[in-house]
């Protein structure tokens, strides 16, 4: 399914993820999340990865890191973007495809990508064929429920499922949900603008523009996580 924002608005995509998650409480939880020692030496796989913004990041501990995205242009911006390091390939493929063996992964990381929620179950099949027994998967969503930003995304998105109903697909799957007050931090006015303009249609942006103010947005997700036994 296409990413409307990062898809055609990469360079103000790369100004919002600059935004998340500015004082390091969402990375702290993945890595609590990953094990007691993070994903230190181990294979990581960023499912999704978009343009590989967050692989360097990974790859500083991982032993190898592996990100697998579908649009090519992207995938090309990731390859440039981590052509100077060893332990990084970025590959291209898809959640119900994914281009890696049977249990060869130890960590994977899911942020934001369309294909995972309800009537994912072609790529919650894949996750068990690569992840090695003992490995955690860790997808990144939003919550709807609370938040500035949550009542944003539910204004915008209204015919998505209800977070009850997403809690429900996850929980009876044996997922376990943990809530994030991440934030968004923007260093000036023109770039939360800007971004507020790629996430929403122009009627529901506006007018979160034009009542929301300063540089910062009080911003929840749900990271829901699995150890694969």
């Amino acid at each position: 399914m296409p990413s409307p924002n990062i898809w055609k608005h990469t360079a103000t995509y790369e100004v919002e993820n600059r935004a998340v998650d500015p004082d390091g409480r969402l990375w702290s939880t993945l890595e609590r999340l990953a094990g007691p020692d993070g994903w230190s030496g181990r294979t990581v796989l960023d499912l999704g990865c978009g343009t590989g913004f967050h692989l360097p990041a990974f790859a500083v501990t991982a032993g190898r890191v592996v990100g697998v995205e579908p649009h090519p242009d992207l995938l090309a911006l990731a390859r440039r973007r981590t052509a100077g390091l060893a332990n990084v390939s970025p590959l291209p493929g898809t959640a119900q495809a994914v281009p890696l063996p049977d249990r060869s992964v130890d960590v994977v990381h899911v942020r934001w990508a369309y294909f995972f929620g309800p009537g994912c179950e072609p790529g919650l099949a894949e996750l068990d064929r690569v992840v090695r027994r003992g490995g955690t998967v860790m997808v990144i969503d939003n919550d709807g429920s609370r938040s500035t930003f949550g009542a944003w995304f539910r204004r915008g998105y209204p015919h998505l499922p209800p977070p009850a109903e997403i809690e429900r697909f996850w929980v009876t799957r044996g997922w376990t949900r943990t809530s994030v007050d991440m934030g968004w931090r923007f260093t000036s006015r023109a770039d939360l603008e800007a971004v507020v303009r790629i996430e929403f249609k122009p009627s529901v942006a506006e007018e979160i523009i034009r009542h929301h103010e300063g540089l910062e947005v009080d911003y929840a997700v749900n990271v829901w996580s699995k150890e694969f036994a």
